[in-house]
């Protein structure tokens, strides 16, 4: 006779109680981290003013604007309701950790973020933002349709985990995909990492270490990377044992990442949905295992006891129909993503509808390597011969400066002016502005800076020098104390002033 299972095997309560609390987490994460930037970046004295947009939008599409450029903002204005927005994702993001109106608590994030996200423009458009949308639609649907449910447990709908799982599955095995077919010859000689850390946009002081390590050590990181990546993703749908191998392999590949790169809350959303694949056998094993405390999984006759009824999933006039929908249609954009083929031709129309939503999306990060490695260096100078350097807080800059820490918070402009730096100041116009503010010496912009110098007046002409920058070796760290090294390549944009008055 084979062994009786263990209590909660394929149950998947406390999987569920864990998910929703870091998924929580990351929206807390998400918001907090705008508080600083977003007067900056889309404030009416920043960057690009989220009230420009909008009324742009209004005026060149109409009535179609609203659906084309979803957000609140069109309601209650970009100057003040930007903070008010920030803090109300903040709050919301609290109320869903302590288990208050989940359900009505994770649509409101959804609208709040999604509304911030259109607002951000170019500094809202990373994939993990589309990520955390996908995620927080998905797990409206997982979460207790009750007011006040807070710490207990309870069985989610299957369908609702399983289209969890399912974009899991999308997630990492198309970014295996992309790699390999985007062209690019060093994912397919298994070379990237050779120079990944370096060119990376924020790496942290162990991706300067990992860089130090042996061809053969990249070759070989590469190589288990594509095992986790492509094959690992079907283990999801298998055995519950190879389905945990797979999750923790994930979650192993995300630490590995989040070590050597600031990758914003990327890893811990992605280690999230992992969880959902723990069934609670297999975490009541593991609290036993750490000597967690039992209240850390749930008992093992809540498990097997727990009822349907109590969970109070999404009614099933809902479910169903959104999930099939759900299904159909990331389907139909998964299987043109797979053979590198255009989208099917009715499936475009409805893609194009839901777009704006950013919350039914393909993935695939780093398809195509960047090496070397360009650095947008912004400098002020009073006489037009000595120039001195803005430092930004994270991206690199000075020579001696170490690669920071700053996951899971987002410094987004830092960010940006990574991929700005790939481009021209045609494709980012923002940068040209950038350089006015500072000659302006806008204040609200400048607090997005790590150092200013020009601390009692702007200075009369600002410069943006397009450097290659590259990690030094251990013996040129020890005998410099230099972390960087670099090479000048051009102007991107040559040495500008105010039109005289205009200050």
């Amino acid at each position: 006779m084979a062994p009786a299972a263990a209590p909660g095997t394929n149950r998947f309560t406390t999987a569920t109680w864990l998910f929703l609390r870091l998924l929580a987490l990351v929206h807390l994460v998400a918001f907090a981290s705008c508080w600083n930037q977003i007067d900056a970046l889309v404030g009416p004295q920043g960057l690009m003013p989220a009230e420009r947009l909008f009324a742009a939008a209004r005026e060149q599409l109409g009535t179609s604007a609203y659906h084309q450029f979803p957000s609140l903002v069109w309601i209650f204005g970009g100057a003040a309701f930007l903070k008010g927005l920030v803090a109300a994702g903040v709050a919301l993001s609290l109320l869903v950790f302590a288990g208050i109106a989940p359900a009505l608590g994770l649509t409101l994030l959804w609208v709040a973020y999604l509304s911030l996200c259109v607002a951000g423009q170019t500094f809202f458009n990373f994939q993990w933002d589309a990520l955390l949308l996908e995620t927080t639609l998905l797990a409206i649907l997982l979460a207790p349709w009750r007011t006040l449910p807070r710490w207990q447990r309870a069985e989610p709908a299957p369908l609702a985990r399983l289209l969890l799982v399912w974009l899991l599955f999308r997630l990492m095995f198309l970014s295996g995909l992309v790699k390999l077919t985007s062209g690019d010859p060093t994912w397919r000689d298994l070379s990237a990492l050779t120079f990944h850390y370096e060119t990376q946009p924020l790496p942290t002081v162990l991706g300067w270490w990992a860089h130090q390590l042996p061809a053969a050590w990249h070759r070989a990181a590469c190589a288990a990377m594509f095992a986790i990546e492509l094959a690992a993703p079907f283990c999801l749908f298998g055995p519950r044992g190879a389905r945990h191998r797979a999750a923790w392999l994930f979650v192993a590949l995300m630490l590995l990442i989040a070590l050597t790169g600031n990758y914003t809350y990327f890893n811990i959303l992605t280690a999230a949905l992992c969880v959902l694949c723990l069934d609670d056998a297999h975490l009541a094993a593991l609290a036993r295992r750490l000597r967690l405390p039992a209240a850390t999984v749930a008992p093992d006759s809540e498990v097997a006891h727990v009822s349907h009824v109590s969970a109070a999933p999404a009614p099933r006039w809902l479910l169903w129909p959104f999930a099939a929908a759900v299904a159909a249609l990331t389907f139909a954009q998964f299987v043109p993503a797979l053979f590198r083929s255009r989208p099917w031709a009715f499936v475009e129309p409805v893609a194009a509808a839901v777009a704006p939503f950013r919350s039914f999306n393909t993935y695939g990060l780093f398809a195509v390597m960047t090496n070397p490695r360009p650095e947008l260096v912004f400098e002020g100078s009073n006489d037009g011969r000595t120039w001195q350097a803005y430092e930004f807080p994270h991206k690199p800059g000075a020579l001696g400066r170490a690669p920071t820490w700053v996951a899971p918070h987002q410094p987004r402009l830092d960010w940006q002016l990574w991929f700005a730096a790939l481009g021209s100041p045609q494709q980012n116009p923002w940068v040209l502005g950038l350089c006015e503010h500072l000659l302006r010496g806008n204040p609200v912009v400048l607090d997005l800076l790590a150092h200013n110098p020009f601390p009692a007046a702007p200075p009369r002409s600002v410069r943006v020098v397009r450097y290659e920058y590259h990690f030094t070796d251990s013996a040129t760290r020890r005998a410099t104390g230099q972390w960087w090294r670099r090479t000048p390549l051009e102007f991107y944009i040559a040495p500008v002033s105010l039109r005289p008055g205009s200050r």
